[in-house]
């Protein structure tokens, strides 16, 4: 037998439980709102993920009374992003001079910092974080979302809300049933991903590291690398025929110290695929509803800034949004401030993503090999380019901070 429908009234009903739903709905609990965030998962265990907090993000931490909780759980701190070309070290960002409490980004498993949120929501009666809750369809009335329809083990649930937030990531649903235009800016390149044990005497452990016209990314995981293989748009099929020896020769050649370990790689279900996404929607919001991080505007890996741009966007729409939801009055006036506060600096980020891109990784198209790095990058270690970076990766261009005065009458979480 079926189960019952079910109907949940709340007042913002947030479709994702990534870094921007999750931030959203603890800063707007936190203010007073009451909050029902869905996550389709039954957790947040999955590999290959935007794991990078940047001092933007940990400065928002600090700012909400919870960085040093955050900074207990296990992280790597990386003051500088450094990484070799031909043999040749160089750092690109370095990050120990901005105006930051952390002048590092803290490396940190996603699921570690999503279960860090949702425990700190847990202390507030009004935050309700339901997992295994899917959005399927948008609930509508002359033209305007007034809830959610969600697939859950016991059935489905209707969901009834003064505002619904699509937070559901860069293949949104929400997004797609609300019909918002986007807009493809393109991008030349994929990433095959792939997990490398690490060794405690590993050297040269630089971020980025480029031979022979190729690139592999590597972050510390701890005991084992994630390991980046930038590859041409399109082009892993072309890399599966060729044989898993061939990548494995590929990523030895590129980074000679994982020589001894690249034959971990004996299955390609040990390599995934990450399909690069750089668009973004031309209007954020319709009556009822909100996009917001990648559901509104896709990055590319470039720099790792997705997950920060995610955040401050869901930081800026608690600041604008608490007040307008704790009175039931959210106009579109309000969402159309939200996208003009964010959008500025999206499009400048994205710009500068597209125009790298396309300098960097040129001579991929069409499954060429060639890489080139661009003349400024060849200077970096002598200029003050690493220093720019720095300032440009680590904050973005427009950081957001939390508003505090959302807070005054509303905020109860403990001391």
């Amino acid at each position: 037998m079926a189960s019952p429908r079910r109907t949940i009234h709340t007042t913002c009903c947030i479709a994702g439980g990534g870094p921007a739903g999750m931030m959203l709905g603890y800063i707007l609990g936190r203010a007073g709102v009451d909050v029902v965030v869905l996550e389709k998962h039954a957790d947040f265990l999955r590999d290959f993920r935007g794991d990078t907090l940047h001092p933007s993000t940990l400065e928002v931490m600090h700012e909400l009374g919870l960085l040093d909780a955050l900074l207990k759980l296990p992280h790597q701190e990386v003051p500088r992003i450094s990484g070799t070309f031909e043999g040749r070290t160089f750092v690109a960002a370095d990050f120990s001079r901005l105006p930051t409490r952390c002048k590092f980004i803290a490396l940190m498993p996603q699921w570690d910092f999503l279960n860090f949120l949702v425990a700190q929501s847990a202390p507030f009666s009004n935050i309700r974080v339901l997992m295994q809750h899917q959005a399927v369809g948008l609930l509508q009335e002359h033209s305007r979302v007034y809830g959610l329809t969600a697939n859950s083990p016991g059935g489905t649930v209707d969901i009834h809300a003064d505002l619904v937030v699509a937070a559901d990531g860069r293949h949104s649903t929400v997004r797609e049933l609300s019909g918002l235009s986007v807009e493809d800016l393109g991008a030349p390149i994929d990433v095959l991903w792939m997990r490398i044990s690490r060794k405690a005497d590993d050297t040269g452990q630089g971020l980025g590291h480029i031979h022979g016209g190729r690139l592999v990314v590597l972050i510390n995981r701890g005991e084992y690398f994630q390991c980046g293989l930038v590859i041409a748009k399109g082009g892993a099929e072309q890399i599966r025929a060729g044989g898993l020896p061939a990548l494995q020769q590929t990523l030895s050649a590129i980074v000679p110290m994982l020589r001894d370990r690249v034959g971990e790689l004996d299955d390609w279900d040990k390599v995934k695929l990450l399909s690069v996404q750089v668009n973004r929607l031309r209007q954020w919001y319709q009556p009822g509803l909100l996009s917001i991080g990648d559901a509104a505007h896709a990055m590319s890996p470039m720099g790792g800034v997705g997950i920060n741009l995610a955040i401050q966007d869901a930081v800026a729409a608690a600041n604008l949004l608490a007040a307008p939801l704790r009175e039931r009055a959210v106009t579109e006036r309000v969402l159309d401030n939200f996208q003009h506060r964010r959008e500025w600096a999206v499009r400048l980020t994205q710009q500068a993503q597209v125009v790298g891109q396309a300098r960097i990784f040129q001579g991929l198209a069409g499954g060429a090999t060639t890489l080139k790095l661009p003349l400024a990058l060849r200077w970096i270690p002598t200029g003050l380019l690493p220093r720019i970076l720095g300032r440009a990766i680590g904050m973005g261009v427009r950081p957001e901070h939390v508003n505090r005065a959302i807070f005054v009458s509303s905020d109860t979480r403990p001391a």
